[in-house]
């Protein structure tokens, strides 16, 4: 856990120590505290930042008797990040889903962090908020999210707010500590004899971390398209290609030629691709012939649809998506009971044992106000499948946003990595109800927060590019040409590798530098002698030290 009396003036050490000269300021305030919490504890833990700026709490009785307990804020500004934190826990029998809701003089925002709250143990909210306007006076107050009322406790309550500049900074940290390790290359001959004055030449060929894109059939045939994206991303997920509907529109009739050719296209560019989807819960995007079945006939066919796929892929794809948005659907379970996505999971993973498999939802980072998908929906969710014997290893995240609430996405993720499992944000993109400036300044936000929390493991665009565009944004125009979120895509992939790397060795025969985590080449010129290497550079606390004689 972090030391959350870590200031940022520590931040300012570290970038120095890092040999960055963009951050030459160093700022007053805590870090950033990740802490999180998803188990029911019978007593509340500390308040992060010590309760930071809140003071008054006011509480107030409805005429129903009900207790709903608030807080009033006082001089909010505009464009400040607020991370807020709270235990809550209700009276009565059962549990109840509580949101955290601000009201300012001029705006309601309707939900600002939730948590699944139980009678006799504490539960943990963890969210926030970004205001649109400044605020003289607010009330942050608590209501079950159907309405029904209920009396609410709270304990241990915290409102910390960071200025932009602080909460960028600490993303750099983050990125620099989680992303990169340090290198020492050593030089010598062939006796042991250190050489001073070698010169180093270091090139990164690879990166560890996927950050990919959707792609769809329209890639096929198109040389200047695949080139484009090769030339980016490591990794891919198909768009449509592998659904039910797609592979086996009528019955017994499967056809799998477009996903194969697509798949020449991940192999030939050595790219990882993610297998979406064996289901998708959702009854309108189920083949017609499916929605016909009942009983028998549909759990046979289910079984094939399971086998077929899987067993003519297996190895291929490192994930699969199993039962697609099974939080706001459930068509299978409807129709084959409540055990039917476990039996989905089990025989998936017999079926390729090597395949990570993923529960796969939407809004569970970018709002909390859909009460199917908040994240202890997710968690809760989970966790029922995995007590059920399901052998699932992922935590998919859509990430489709208008305006992404920055420190409630921080907050979600926080709670998710709390379940030591991979967390992969699938399908970003970002609302066409925004103008294409505006979609760009989000999609950096939303990927330099994704990018920089440490357990995000990869990163996917949705954004297959077709003639008459995309889902809902583009990185490019129909002639390749990049749109305004494409030129923030290449800033950050550029942003995210390590740059070119000469130096020489000192007198201890060494050279030392920051490196993202990939593969290397390293060369070596030391009068008329001349060698070359390659090294991995994998997650790390300590030094990657790598020896080369001459």
């Amino acid at each position: 856990m972090e030391d959350t009396n870590i200031t940022f003036s520590f931040l300012l050490f570290f970038f120095l120590l890092m040999g960055s000269s963009s951050f030459v300021v160093s700022f007053d305030g805590p870090l950033y505290d990740p802490t999180a919490y998803t188990e029911c504890k019978l007593q509340p833990e500390e308040p992060l930042y010590g309760g930071g700026i809140i003071v008054d709490q006011l509480g107030t009785t409805a005429s129903s008797g009900v207790y709903s307990p608030s807080f009033i804020l006082h001089n909010l500004t505009q464009g400040t990040i607020y991370c807020f934190s709270s235990w809550v826990k209700i009276e009565g029998e059962g549990s109840g889903l509580i949101r955290a809701r601000l009201q300012t003089e001029n705006e309601i925002y309707n939900c600002v962090g939730t948590a699944l709250a139980k009678h006799g143990c504490w539960s943990f909210l963890k969210g926030g908020f970004v205001l649109t306007s400044p605020s003289q006076l607010s009330i942050l107050f608590f209501q079950n999210a159907d309405d029904s009322a209920v009396n609410i406790e709270i304990a241990s309550s915290s409102l910390q707010p960071f200025s932009v500049q602080q909460w960028n900074a600490y993303q750099e940290y983050m990125i620099n500590t989680k992303r990169k390790r340090a290198v020492t290359v050593h030089v010598s001959d062939m006796q042991g004899k250190r050489l001073q004055g070698a010169a180093i030449d270091v090139e990164q060929v690879s990166k560890d971390f996927p950050f990919g894109s959707a792609i769809a059939k329209t890639i096929l045939g198109n040389l200047p398209y695949q080139n484009w994206f090769a030339k980016r991303f490591n990794a891919a997920v198909f768009e449509n290609e592998l659904k039910w509907y797609a592979t086996e529109p009528e019955q017994g009739k499967t056809n799998y030629t477009v996903p194969d050719q697509m798949l020449q296209f991940v192999r030939a560019n050595r790219l990882i691709a993610r297998g979406h989807n064996i289901f998708w819960e959702d009854p309108k995007y189920t083949p017609p012939w499916v929605q016909n079945l009942t009983g028998s006939e549909l759990h046979l066919a289910v079984n094939s649809r399971i086998q077929s796929l899987m067993s003519k892929y297996r190895e291929e794809f490192v994930h699969w998506d199993v039962s697609n948005e099974m939080l706001h659907f459930d068509f299978y379970e409807q129709k084959l009971g409540p055990n039917a996505t476990l039996h989905f999971f089990e025989t998936a993973h017999k079926s390729d044992p090597l395949a990570t498999l993923f529960m796969n939802d939407f809004n569970v980072l970018e709002t909390c106000s859909d009460v199917n998908s908040t994240v202890d929906s997710y968690i809760s969710r989970l966790r029922e499948l995995r007590h059920g014997g399901a052998l699932m290893d992922g935590i998919g995240l859509e990430g489709h946003f208008t305006v992404p609430n920055l420190p409630l996405m921080r907050a979600n993720l926080d709670k998710l990595a709390t379940l030591g499992l991979p967390i992969w944000l699938t399908e970003v993109d970002i609302s066409s109800t925004l103008d294409k400036e505006t979609q760009a300044i989000y999609l950096e936000q939303v990927l330099r927060e994704g990018f920089s929390h440490p357990l995000v493991n990869g990163i996917m665009l949705w954004t297959a590019l077709h003639p008459n565009g995309c889902y809902q944004m583009c990185l490019t125009d129909d002639n390749l040409q990049n749109l305004p979120a494409g030129d923030v895509v290449d800033k950050l992939l550029k942003e995210w590798q390590t740059g070119e790397v000469e130096g020489q060795t000192d007198e201890h025969g060494s050279y030392s530098f920051y490196g993202f985590l990939g593969e290397y080449r390293v060369s070596i010129k030391y009068g008329n002698r001349t060698s070359s290497s390659t090294f991995s550079l994998c997650q790390g606390e300590e030094t990657r030290h790598v020896s080369i004689q001459l």
